[in-house]
């Protein structure tokens, strides 16, 4: 990855990330027509809510018999750690339109926000429309075709969790941590490391007495404050 912010730059800095949802994305396939979901309604929760860990659960959920209003919550609860990564990116499209970052906002994931961090420590903290667009939406139509591919697949498998498939999502997010960290040049591992050991602990305990999406959300600010603390006073 270089300081290049252009769409073919995008392109070339997307594609490692595509086969991470490719893979992920074929998982996800996989576990859902196992699960005895139709081929359209696989395809449309992956157009219309694309976010790998929300249809991992709005699938169990549905399986389960859950109500609707339980689905959404939930959906709603596990995704707002998006509103965050949103706000964090926006600050470096103020000068463009509420229409472009709300098209930005929308196609934003956990993969395309750890790539643009990645990207801003090659740019001196500078990103493009052209850049940015270019990975969410190579993102979004890898995520599509690897679930469909998936859901094709799954008629094969009589039950995915035999494979491990159920951890694929698990398994990716760790990676993209390890990535995040190794590249970001701009805190010391050790710092980081930190933090990450304390969102660790917050969540361990935090799930004894709040739901898993509450807990994440809030382990999540606490996470981002201590990051900022522990920041200022090495700055200091």
């Amino acid at each position: 990855m270089d300081s290049d912010l252009t769409l073919r730059a995008g392109i070339k800095d997307t594609i490692p990330t595509m086969f991470g949802y490719m893979g992920v994305g074929m998982a996800f396939g996989v576990v859902a027509n196992t699960s005895h979901l139709p081929l359209l309604a696989i395809l449309l929760m992956s157009l219309l809510i694309y976010a790998g860990s929300v249809e991992f659960v709005v699938t169990a959920m549905l399986v389960a018999g859950d109500p609707i209003s339980a689905i959404i919550l939930s959906a709603f609860l596990i995704n707002s750690r998006i509103i965050l990564m949103s706000i964090s990116i926006s600050q470096y499209f103020k000068r463009d339109s509420m229409r472009q970052n709300f098209f930005i906002g929308s196609l934003l994931t956990d993969e395309t926000f750890a790539l643009a961090m990645t990207k801003i420590n090659q740019t001196e903290g500078r990103l493009t429309l052209a850049w940015f667009n270019t990975a969410n939406i190579l993102a979004y139509l890898s995520w599509i075709l690897a679930t469909a591919a998936g859901a094709l697949l799954g008629s094969l498998i009589n039950d995915a969790k035999q494979f491990g498939l159920d951890f694929a999502l698990v398994v990716m997010f760790i990676g993209l941590l390890y990535l995040q960290i190794i590249n970001d040049h701009s805190k010391s591992i050790q710092l980081q490391l930190t933090v990450v050991f304390a969102v660790a602990v917050m969540m361990y305990f935090f799930m004894r007495w709040l739901p898993g999406e509450l807990a994440l959300l809030l382990a999540s600010i606490l996470g981002c404050f201590l990051g900022m603390g522990l920041s200022r006073s090495h700055a200091d």
